[in-house]
This record gives structure tokens, sequence and C-alpha cells, in this order.
């Protein structure tokens, strides 16, 4: 018997965070859905989830959890059947889902790269020395203290108002944002200039959008499909099996892309030390067949070119 499709009466429920970007994700989902199967609107219900990374604010990530903070609770409701779907940033995403869960739709990938923001200034390169620069990011923080150590980093947290609030009223020069959560809001025109790839590699699956599920829930499956960007899929394997074999979570500055170029698929990565100190990267193509390998071998053997003290700073901490 054929999967019956939601209604109005009885929607489909998409779980979210709250932010502006959250929803602006959640409702290009809920529109590519109904487009897919000509239902309406509002056969599809928004569902606001609050998680604890939108509570804890004056802290940095690393220092309240990590990655998780951001998906915990959703997945909660998720496995619970309060909600049907859950739509993700894939940056925020551990490489791990829990037991009953699936993550296997992406939506086409948005800009890769990132966004730099300043109410005086036009790039990176035109801040003076000694210029505070904020951001929460440890891979930013890393690449920039490596790039520029004449600057100084502050931890900045927020979504695009309270960061824009924050350079107002001078707690820094200068900030950075993902460009595509930018485009995603109808706000590119805060940035003042998207920086390349070459000049500092973004976060693993910047960019993307991803859309969770039960596994045991055949109707949502065979929806998804329908809406699934298979390019983002393959550039995801790659990037997503880098991060797991390397810490894979807010505590290790990491950065990688994976590029299709026709049957091949490129993939940079780098890791860095916190303090900017050394940064280890890699550059290797493969067919885009291997995504998931080429990413597997590319985390392991940047491991031996680290060795065995590149990720004590980690552990001494905990």
């Amino acid at each position: 018997m054929k999967n019956e499709r939601p209604t109005p009466a009885s929607p489909l429920r998409i779980g979210t965070r709250g932010s502006p970007l959250a929803l602006a994700q959640a409702h290009e989902t809920r529109a590519r859905l109904a487009a897919a199967f000509d239902l309406p609107h509002e056969a599809f219900k928004i569902v606001v989830i609050k998680t604890t990374g939108d509570t804890v604010l004056d802290r940095p990530l690393k220092e309240i959890g990590g990655k998780g903070l951001f998906t915990r609770e959703i997945e909660e409701d998720l496995l619970s059947g309060a909600i049907d779907i859950a739509v993700h940033s894939m940056k925020d995403m551990p490489v791990l889902q829990p037991e009953g869960l699936l993550l296997d739709c992406y939506l086409p990938r948005e800009d890769v790269r990132d966004a730099f923001v300043s109410l005086k200034f036009d790039s990176l390169d035109a801040l003076p020395a000694g210029t505070k620069v904020g951001s929460s990011s440890l891979r930013r923080r890393a690449q920039l203290t490596a790039r520029r150590p004449d600057l100084e980093v502050v931890e900045f947290r927020g979504n695009v108002q309270t960061r824009m609030k924050k350079l107002e009223d001078g707690v820094a020069g200068a900030t950075f944002l993902a460009q595509a959560g930018l485009n995603r809001l109808g706000m590119a025109d805060v940035a003042r200039s998207a920086i390349s790839p070459e000049d500092m590699l973004p976060a693993v699956a910047q960019g993307a959008i991803g859309i969770e599920r039960r596994a045991n829930d055949p109707r949502t499956a065979e929806m998804l499909a329908a809406i699934h960007d298979r390019d983002t899929g393959t550039r995801l394997a790659a990037e997503r099996a880098f991060l797991a074999g390397l810490d894979g979570s807010c505590e290790t500055p990491i950065a990688g892309l994976a590029e299709i170029d026709g049957p091949m698929l490129r993939l940079r990565g780098e890791i860095l030390r916190p303090d900017g100190s050394e940064v280890l990267s890699e550059d290797r193509s493969a067919p885009i067949a291997e995504a998931a390998m080429l990413g597997a071998d590319m985390a392991r053997d940047l491991r031996a070119r680290a060795g065995e003290g590149f990720f004590d700073w980690i552990t001494a901490k905990a």
C-alpha cells in the first residue's frame, strides 16, 4: 500500500532550532517537500525546539559540550515521535547519530565560504595590527592566528543581529559568519567580502543543510529521497569521513572542503593547533565513488604526520 501523504489535518512535523537562520532552513525544507509532492505548505508544521547551545551564550562552545549542544534536544524529540524530521546546519552535526536515527538527505549546498564582516574595514588584509577580531569558532580563531598573529582574537557568539551590535559597541573591529547563512537570510550585503577557501578553508560541511529522520519511518524516507541532492551527499561523505577520522568535535580546529569535477572529487583538509603555531594540510583527488575512503585515508595520514603530541592539548584539559 502506498504511503499516505501528510495533510493539513495530519501534518509532517519539522523540528528546528528557533534562530532566524534555522527557521529559514526549515522553511526551505518545507517548500521543497511541498513542491516535490504538490502539497500545501500547511501539510508541514514547523516545530521550534530550544537547545542547550541556544541558551548558553556567555561561554565558548568547547567549554559547554561541543557540537551536540545544537542537536541533542531535537534528536530526543525525533526519537520520541514528537517530530517527524529534524533540519540541521551540517557543520553543527556530530559525525555519529543516535541509534535509531539516520541522516541521509541533504539539500543543495550553498556558498561554502566564510564572510568577513566589519563596519570599518573591507577585508582581513585591511585590518591594522592590534585590531580585535571576534569569533567563537576554534577553527577560525586558529586560522586567523596563524595568518595574522598581530591581531587580537576575542570570544564572539550570537546571531547576526547580536554580532552586528557588538561591532557597533566596539567589542571587536571585525568578525566572521558563514556566507551561506547570510545568503539564506537575505543578508548577503552584511559581508564586506567573502574569503576564498585558498585563504581560509571552511568548516567541514559548511553551507549544507541535512535532514535527519527515524530509521523505521518508510514514509518519511521516501519523501526525503525526492529532495536529496546527490552531489552534496557525495561531498559530505568525504568531508565527514575526514572529520570522523580526526576529533570530530568543537574541541579541535579542523577544516575540510570537497568539490566535484566530473567523475573526480577533490578534498582539501587542514588541522591546526588552537594557537595557530602549526598548520598541517592535505589536498587529494579520487573517483567520486571513493569519496568516503578518500576522507578516511586523508584523516589517517594527517594524524600520522601530526605525530603523537599534536592533539595532546585536548586530553590535557579533560
